[in-house]
């Protein structure tokens, strides 16, 4: 017996499911949730806070500097990788950088799309604030190897994220009827202050 009292074996295989489910690959933890829920369904309104609880996590400072990060990690390799003779034909370099850094900032959009979808408008500003300020930290400042071949596309990544967060997407068909956001925050811009103008019309535009 235990110093609790429950039988060796039976606190062993509760010890070592806790090790199991801590080494889940996500896919994997996300079907044993649903299978949970689906077992107990009472569960599915406590899995809903914990669920907003944990993307109402956002911070625009944070989505800035990981897009920085991930920005600056991209190098020659992965530019060597996507651009040259491959046999589909011939990928310029300017034309894989650009292909490179939007498959980079495409899980940011998503993010903020899926925010919006929920509901949750605040923390979707967060992160169309945060795509704004890494992108623009990125114009400022070196951006690394595969930035280097597209100078331009901190600006163009700005206006989209900017166009996604007024409209909710990034289709022009899918726009018609959706909900208008306000514009960024007057406390943002000074963050940004080349970029007021861009932001402005951007918003009239979207008006």
């Amino acid at each position: 017996m235990t110093s609790a009292g429950k039988p060796k074996g039976q606190a062993a295989r509760r010890v070592g499911g806790r090790r199991t489910v801590e080494r889940l690959k996500p896919e994997e933890a996300t079907a044993v949730l649903r299978h949970l829920l689906g077992v107990h369904p009472e569960l599915a309104g406590e899995a809903e806070e914990i669920a907003r609880a944990l993307l109402r996590r956002v911070e625009c400072e944070d989505v800035a500097a990981e897009i920085e990060d991930e920005i600056r990690a991209l190098d020659y390799e992965d530019l060597n990788a996507r651009a040259g003779r491959h046999e589909w034909g011939y990928v310029e370099p300017t034309e894989a950088a650009w292909e490179i850094l939007e498959g980079a900032l495409e899980p940011f959009r998503e993010d903020m799309k899926r925010h919006l979808e929920l509901g949750l408008e605040t923390e979707a500003l967060e992160i169309c604030k945060g795509l704004v300020l890494g992108c623009y930290r990125l114009s400022e400042r070196a951006g690394g190897d595969v930035l280097g071949w597209a100078p331009d596309f901190p600006g163009e990544a700005a206006g989209h994220a900017l166009e996604v967060w007024y409209s909710g997407s990034d289709d022009p068909k899918n726009r018609k009827g959706r909900k208008k956001r306000p514009p960024l925050p007057a406390d943002f811009l000074p963050l940004v202050p080349k970029w007021i103008s861009l932001i402005e019309r951007v918003g009239k535009e979207r008006k």
